[in-house]
């Protein structure tokens, strides 16, 4: 990395690309109006797609700024971004606007991390490091079934020379809803060759059957090149993995954070929220993999036997499973015996998931995300 006082051996360009210099041409910005400001926005009817950069050359995205007109779930969810690295025919990041840029459920809200931010719960930025070698295309797809005006600034260095052991940056989103009870929602599907494990971003919105209870008990489980059966690395519960304990309120740190609590509920040992945003960024504890790499996290909830009689009569035969081999289940005779106890146990809620890593190929196996119906679903 060069200081900051020091120019870089190669003689580097600065670009930004934007809509008053879509090119990023050495002396081309604010040609339109007489250069002032003729040329800040478009608009992005739905069905369209609006590429944001399509660089020749070596280079490395250095930072992405966007903000746009609508800001519901519709846009949030249904306005994808994809990213092609080297001329590739499939994108190596695909995924809503809103799950990739960290904002979780269709919501847009104020906050920071490492790699993303947005000052005043209005606008995408990142600034995760994403090096090409010969081309860089980044676009947006409008799904949303409606207009969209469209504001973006793609900050990039050129000229780089990068050697064979550079990795591209991928982004996968996907969401379950509702998981399937004693499956573990997938974070990242399995992938083949070698990386960086970045981080991800998950949201959750509870099961309305099931909201009287403490729901963050699953634990996440990396399995690393022929991991089968067993992973090896596996945390010790939700709250554990973005590092807090013992419940999880809001919080936005550098790496770790539980940034989005729906309508900023307050909530604590006995109240939950119907929603929850929450990422983990492995820059401090790199994770990395030679062969392939899976990410899971269990859905699983924590309750004392009187809140699960609760659940019972709240939704009469709703079957609560024990954790364990999938067999048994809590029963109401159990449960009314020792009130005051508390034990863990399945559940099934509304999971999606951002992933992110660097890897040693402009494109990977996964398929495309989920249609904008299903992203979009139940979401208001």
């Amino acid at each position: 990395m060069e200081k900051l006082y020091q120019l870089p051996k190669n003689k580097i360009q600065t670009r930004w690309i934007s809509l008053e210099n879509k090119k990023g041409e050495k002396g081309a910005g604010g040609k339109v109006n007489f250069g002032r400001k003729g040329s800040a926005c478009t608009n992005l009817i739905s069905g369209d797609t609006l590429v944001l950069s399509d660089i020749k050359g070596s280079g490395t995205i250095r930072r992405i700024w966007i903000t746009i007109s609508e800001r519901d779930a519709d846009a949030l969810r249904g306005l994808k971004i994809e990213m092609f690295w080297d001329g590739a025919d499939k994108p190596a990041v695909q995924g809503p606007i809103g799950d990739f840029f960290c904002h979780s459920m269709g919501r847009m809200i104020t906050f920071e991390n490492a790699c993303f931010s947005s000052p005043e719960g209005r606008s995408f930025n990142c600034i995760i490091p994403m090096p090409f070698k010969k081309n860089a295309k980044i676009q947006l797809v409008n799904e949303s079934g409606k207009e969209i005006i469209v504001f973006f600034d793609i900050n990039c260095t050129l000229g780089e020379v990068h050697d064979d052991k550079i990795l591209y940056f991928h982004s996968y989103w996907r969401r379950e809803n509702p998981t399937k009870t004693r499956a573990d929602m997938t974070i990242l599907p399995k992938i083949r060759g070698k990386g960086r494990f970045l981080g991800c971003n998950v949201g959750v919105r509870i099961n309305e059957q099931m909201n009287n209870f403490w729901w963050g008990e699953g634990e996440v489980k990396v399995y690393l090149d022929g991991d089968d059966e067993c992973p090896t690395l596996c945390g010790t519960g939700t709250e554990d993995y973005i590092g807090t304990g013992f419940g999880q309120g809001h919080f936005a740190n550098q790496f770790q954070g539980n940034h989005y609590v729906e309508n900023n509920k307050k909530v604590d040992d006995f109240t939950f929220a119907n929603s929850y945003g929450f990422y983990r960024f492995h820059i401090p504890d790199p994770i990395y993999f030679y062969e392939d790499i899976k990410i899971d996290i269990q859905v699983m909830g924590g309750a004392y036997y009187k809140a699960l009689l609760e659940c019972m009569d709240k939704s009469p035969g709703i079957k609560l499973m024990k954790a364990g081999d999938g067999t048994q289940y809590y029963m109401r005779e159990e449960l009314e015996a020792r009130p005051e106890h508390a034990e863990v146990l399945e559940r099934f809620d509304d999971y999606t998931a951002t992933a992110y890593w660097y890897m040693d190929k402009p494109q990977n196996e996964l398929p495309e995300i989920a249609e904008v119906s299903e992203r979009i679903k139940d979401l208001t």
